[in-house]
């Protein structure tokens, strides 16, 4: 196991493991809690996760039974999620939340036995395995942070967002063609203040510019929050463009969330 692919999935389990610690206690109301994505409880959020990691576990182990998981995918592209989602959240919760914790553990393992320079099948073109740990990770923090917000609560940013971040700064292109807009030839810089104080950064323009917290771009590209609500500035034609489209997750273009009602500041036990 290389060295980046070593903390990656480290990272992974550590955000695997943050979301369990909220869910796990919840009762069978609370598993049936409204999160924002529409029309989805907490339930069919763990259930999205564990379908992904167990088809991604197939990626990573059993091509055949991959390629026959896309054949199923294609043959209803707009509602294979929604209905992986909403079989899985009606199980009981305690049997859920196994299944997850089950499928998570073996997706770690079996990335961990990847050797340097492995390619795995996807939906989209083929992934190292260090890349579809980020992935992952990528898409634990973003329905983390529904969960998180339909139970009310704040979670403090950690250093894992850098990898969130360098997802959403290597898919700004393909943002722009999802949205069938030519993709600019400039490159753009990306200066992120990251929560232990640090400065992170991709690019080398010094006209195209994307500055502000690594939290409130990771909301941005995963379309957890509006882009009025955060606190990113932009430099060009480039980076203003990308800003309203960004996005790091797979599938056709998102919706987005529409501002947030103004609510009161959370409760010191909320700040988790």
């Amino acid at each position: 196991m290389t060295s980046a692919l070593q903390q990656v999935l480290a990272d992974l389990a550590a955000e695997n493991d943050d979301l369990d610690s909220r869910v796990a206690g919840l009762d069978r109301a609370g598993w049936a809690r409204a999160t924002p994505a529409e029309g989805w409880t907490i339930a069919h959020q763990i259930a999205h996760l564990a379908w992904t990691d167990q088809t991604s576990l197939l990626a990573a182990t059993d091509e055949d039974a991959f390629a026959a998981a896309l054949q199923t995918a294609a043959a209803d592209p707009t509602g294979f999620v929604d209905d992986a989602a909403a079989e899985g959240a009606a199980v009981p919760p305690a049997q859920l939340l196994a299944h997850w914790r089950s499928m998570r553990q073996e997706l770690i393992a079996a990335l961990g036995a990847k050797g340097k320079g492995d390619k795995l099948p996807w939906f989209g073109p083929p992934m190292s395995p260090t890349s579809m740990a980020t992935a992952r990770l990528m898409e634990t923090w973003a329905h983390g942070q529904d969960v998180a917000d339909a139970l009310g609560q704040v979670r403090q940013p950690t250093d894992r967002l850098r990898h969130v971040c360098h997802i959403g700064v290597r898919t700004r292109g393909f943002a722009f063609l999802l949205n069938g807009l030519p993709v600019p030839a400039a490159d753009v810089r990306v200066e992120l203040s990251a929560p232990n104080g640090d400065v992170w950064s991709w690019g080398e323009s010094d006209t195209e510019l994307v500055r502000g917290p690594a939290l409130d771009f990771c909301q941005l590209v995963t379309q957890r929050r509006h882009p009025d609500e955060l606190a990113l500035q932009t430099t060009g034609e480039g980076a203003a463009a990308w800003l309203p489209i960004a996005q790091a997750f797979a599938g056709p273009p998102g919706g987005g969330r529409p501002p947030r009602a103004q609510t009161a500041e959370p409760s010191e036990e909320q700040q988790q």
